[in-house]
């Protein structure tokens, strides 16, 4: 009998969701950046291994939201979070545990108070980045918040079934116990995907998503939440994508002087496409289309 099942992975932005996602999956099916809200929808990674399949769903950073958007993606990262065999509640180990933190921890909670439902698990990402001593205080730490936040709350049984896991999605420390703990919780089933897929990502959305991972990157913190890219036309080889700013301003800074950064971010997104891809770039104006419900709508947010 196979075993297939789902592991969510929330957290506050930036805490590394994406690049744990592409690590224990081993290939890269989520883009990432420094910037925060990189990932505007749940993206699924699939990893299938001596007839267990885990269905693994990064989710877009749980934030404060101050646009439609915003508020938007929160709703994809909770949503995210319910339906679930394991919830992977992210924080950093060298950053003390915040109220965003703690937010994304009584998520966790809420959705594991019955016994039957998801299996909580904390994941201190980033242990590259700090002494072992620094892991283990944040570890308990994060045992600390756990507790607190579970007796406001009333949620002292979920909490008593917490794990615990120290991890670097950046070099891959501790990923292996990660993984054999989350595949040793999924039930009977037959797989949900076929055995060769690594994502339910389809491929229009992921050349879209390639372009703007390298859009975000270039203009670091000045545009990233007010780009919105989406393949125009798709006939290989040749493929349209539309870049879509907020502001007629913004528009002169994704091409950049002389077409120079538009040029880069072609170049850069068409080395991680197939040989022979000829892709074309083009920059539309969408006036706050952030803000706007019927735009969200239409852009399926």
């Amino acid at each position: 009998m196979t075993r297939s099942g789902f592991a969510a992975i929330i957290g506050r932005p930036n805490v590394g969701k994406s690049t744990l996602l592409n690590q224990v999956v081993g290939t890269k099916v989520s883009i990432t950046s420094a910037s925060p809200n990189t990932t505007r929808a749940a993206v699924r990674g699939i990893l299938t291994e001596n007839g267990v399949q885990v269905i693994f769903v990064d989710t877009p950073g749980i934030h404060r939201p101050k646009t439609t958007l915003g508020g938007r993606l929160n709703e994809t990262a909770h949503a995210a979070a319910g339906d679930v065999d394991v919830i992977l509640a992210v924080v950093e180990a060298g950053k003390s545990i915040g109220p965003g933190d703690r937010h994304v921890i009584t998520t966790m909670l809420e959705n594991a108070k019955s016994a039957r439902g998801p299996r909580p698990c904390v994941v201190v990402n980033k242990m590259d980045r700090t002494s072992r001593d620094g892991v283990a205080a944040q570890l308990m730490a994060a045992h600390e918040a756990v507790a607190e936040i579970a007796l406001e709350r009333g949620l002292e049984e979920a909490a008593s079934r917490v794990e615990y896991f120290p991890v670097s999605a950046k070099t891959g420390e501790g990923t292996d116990e990660l993984i054999d703990y989350v595949r040793s919780l999924m039930p009977e089933s037959p797989f949900l995907f076929g055995e060769d897929e690594v994502s339910d990502v389809p491929e229009a959305t992921w050349v879209a998503e390639l372009v703007r991972e390298q859009l975000v990157r270039k203009t670091k913190q000045e545009l990233p939440h007010s780009i919105h890219t989406r393949v125009a036309e798709f006939e290989w080889p040749h493929i349209t994508v539309e870049i879509l700013v907020e502001r007629e301003s913004q528009k002169g800074m994704v091409i950049g002087k002389g077409g120079q950064l538009l040029k880069d971010v072609g170049i850069a997104a068409r080395r991680q496409l197939p040989e022979g891809c000829f892709l074309e770039l083009k920059v539309r104006v969408e006036p706050g289309w952030q803000k706007r419900d019927d735009i969200l709508d239409r852009f399926g947010y």
